[in-house]
């Protein structure tokens, strides 16, 4: 009955913000003085040095191999960017080809070669050799389907370096491609890749 009335009044911030501000408070004269010792900081010598720019070039090497699992352009080397090189390695990923089954031929050329029959080891030497000439014909065939759909779907686009960047990744194992495969084989391609 004989006490105050309590009334809420806003609580007001002591500390102004300053509408053009770099949005956090100014570093102590210690903290500023370790930053920049930490900065001049240069390795003294030419071991530190090279253990330096190996833990930078480790690093950077980690990073574009993780992008290449992962399917990461940013990080892709040169050699791997561009809506073109996407579109050439899921164009020679989407197909079946005939260097998938060379391993496997070599494996039997090889044992045939080591059976002693001179009968056996020529037969194995003829198929490695229609194998070649298959895998020969393949990349032919190839370079003519790729260089059609590349003109119809980059009309404007230069297709320099592209058909020999085809051709190495259509001649490694599929498993064995850098950057992995993104489509499966016979898996439709998309109409736009910009």
């Amino acid at each position: 009955m004989f006490r105050r009335t309590k009334t809420e009044t806003p609580a007001v911030d002591p500390t102004p913000t300053k509408v053009g501000g770099k949005g956090r408070p100014t570093p102590t004269r210690k903290e500023a003085e370790a930053a920049a010792k930490a900065r001049a900081k240069v390795p003294r010598t030419r071991k530190e040095q090279a253990a330096a720019q190996r833990a930078a070039r480790g690093e950077s090497s980690q990073r574009v191999r993780q992008a290449m699992r992962d399917g990461d352009e940013r990080y892709y080397p040169a050699r791997d960017r561009g809506p073109e090189r996407r579109f050439v390695r899921d164009f020679v990923d989407s197909r079946f080809s005939l260097v998938e089954l060379v391993i496997p031929l070599l494996l039997v050329t090889l044992l045939l070669g080591w059976s002693g029959n001179a009968t056996l080891a020529r037969f194995g030497n003829t198929l490695l050799m229609f194998m070649v000439l298959f895998v020969l014909m393949d990349m032919v065939w190839l370079r003519f389907r790729l260089r059609r759909e590349l003109v119809k779907r980059f009309p404007e686009s230069s297709y320099k370096g592209l058909t020999y960047y085809a051709i190495t990744r259509a001649l490694q194992m599929k498993f064995m491609r850098l950057p992995k495969p993104q489509v499966k084989i016979g898996q439709q391609l998309s109409d736009r890749y910009r």
